[in-house]
């Protein structure tokens, strides 16, 4: 079993939207509600592909009992704690020129609420075979959680898969976790100067297993104990970049169950993350992409 950690849980809505007149009245031609946030998505991935998963994380008021509901009716296991405060909603407006993004930042957190988490999470460790560790915090989760969460489960003998920015990227190798997946800026913020390469590098040293940069249509940059990958894109895939990285974290995790060879899971992960720029909202993936751009990625 796959465990997916997110702590920052929302009600996803994507307007689909021909382009947008920022200062005039827009007419929305699709509408999708569903929970979200990043940990959510990845195990939308990962059911998708056969895996056995468990959505864990914080919700609470009205948008915590929707993403609830939703979870249950897509089918996805899931043992959230729950909190007092209302859980964020986020929207996507996305247009033929690309996505907009706004995020809520999130339900206030107390000390007994997130401890109540932390004990449910390290007794669901015994049952996990990975465990990911992603996206935003709510207000009140200190910055170095991520660190703690990775380290309960090193400690429990579960690699653990970190997906952060900012400051809980910055404490995240200190919990020493199997993988780190900043994308490139995300890097830079953590580790200003040098190059992707000496970045990831850096955090190794810091204390992760490995690091996996995200570079877009450049596709990824893997530092690891085994030495140093890239994957390239043979071409871009437009769409919706919504949700991509989480569909790449899904492929490293399923790599990191199976200890497949890092080119075989680089491969894949780079694959999952450009079929979802395919697809219409994240936590889904376009198969038909997928299978056309998986035996073309180039790993060197």
């Amino acid at each position: 079993m796959i465990i997916t950690v997110t702590l920052n849980a929302a009600l996803d809505v994507t307007y689909e939207v021909p382009s947008v007149d920022w200062h005039g009245v827009n007419r929305v031609g699709g509408v999708h509600r569903r929970a979200g946030g990043k940990g959510v998505n990845v195990a939308r991935v990962l059911a998708a592909l056969g895996q056995e998963v468990l959505v864990t994380g914080l919700a609470g008021g009205p948008t915590g009992q929707a993403i609830e509901h939703d979870l249950r009716a897509a089918g996805l296991p899931a043992a959230l704690t729950g909190v007092a405060a209302d859980s964020r909603t986020t929207l996507v407006v996305s247009e033929a020129r690309g996505a907009t993004l706004f995020n809520e930042p999130g339900p206030e957190v107390t000390a007994t609420e997130l401890a109540a988490f932390t004990e449910q999470y390290t007794s669901l460790l015994a049952d996990a075979d990975a465990v990911v560790i992603s996206g935003s915090l709510p207000r009140g989760v200190p910055a170095d959680v991520y660190a703690t969460l990775a380290s309960l489960a090193a400690g429990a003998g579960v690699p653990a898969i970190v997906d952060a920015d900012g400051d809980p990227l910055r404490h995240a190798p200190a919990g020493r976790p199997a993988v780190v997946k900043p994308n490139a800026e995300e890097l830079a913020r953590a580790v200003p100067g040098g190059t992707p390469a000496e970045g990831a590098q850096a955090l190794r040293a810091r204390g992760a297993e490995a690091v996996v940069v995200s570079m877009g249509a450049d596709g990824l940059l893997a530092v690891t104990g085994e030495g140093t990958f890239r994957a390239r894109m043979p071409y871009t895939v437009e769409g919706n970049p919504t949700g991509a990285g989480d569909s790449l974290v899904a492929g490293l995790a399923l790599g990191l169950v199976e200890g497949s060879p890092w080119p075989d899971r680089l491969r894949r992960a780079a694959a999952l993350g450009a079929a979802a720029v395919a697809a219409p909202v994240a936590g889904d993936f376009d198969g038909d992409v997928y299978a056309d751009i998986h035996p073309q990625i180039i790993i060197t």
